[in-house]
């Protein structure tokens, strides 16, 4: 069985609530997904101590080059996790496909990755709009005291 994921992160990498703010954020969350057709299996928060791939699963199927435009190959996407754990002391990479030195940040994923040292996560989500909207994702910013983006995984 696959499971889906709605993530919420900080638009800052490095940007962290308090522990109070996130938790309005996880019962605020919740709420969004309590109507009578609706269910979340879970919402939890979770800090990092360094900056944290927030991937979007099999979501992710391609990334291009920010710099040249050219495709690159996952495989060496997934060595450069595997290398760091998914855990970043620096986003800064030099791309395969023109040696140039870029932020992962900065590169093109088909399905949005974000990293981040903070996320908000609802885990297998149901309601008739799946993903949350402009105005909800500026409620959690409000909550949090920080603009958020969302990263729709599945695995």
């Amino acid at each position: 069985m696959s499971d889906g994921y709605i993530r919420l992160i900080p638009t800052d990498v490095t940007w962290q609530p308090t522990l109070e703010a996130a938790a309005a954020a996880v019962a605020y969350v919740a709420r969004l997904f309590s109507g009578p057709d609706d269910d979340v299996e879970q919402v939890e928060h979770e800090f990092y101590d360094k900056v944290t791939l927030i991937d979007a699963g099999e979501n992710t199927t391609r990334i291009t080059c920010s710099c040249c435009l050219a495709e690159i190959d996952m495989e060496w996407f997934y060595d450069l996790i595997e290398e760091n754990g998914e855990s970043f002391d620096n986003l800064d990479t030099t791309v395969p496909c023109c040696a140039t030195v870029t932020s992962l940040v900065a590169l093109r994923y088909d399905w949005p990755v974000g990293f981040a040292r903070f996320e908000v996560c609802a885990m297998n989500p149901t309601r008739a709009k799946y993903e949350l909207d402009a105005r909800e994702l500026a409620d959690v910013a409000t909550l949090l005291g920080h603009p958020v983006t969302q990263i729709l995984a599945h695995y």
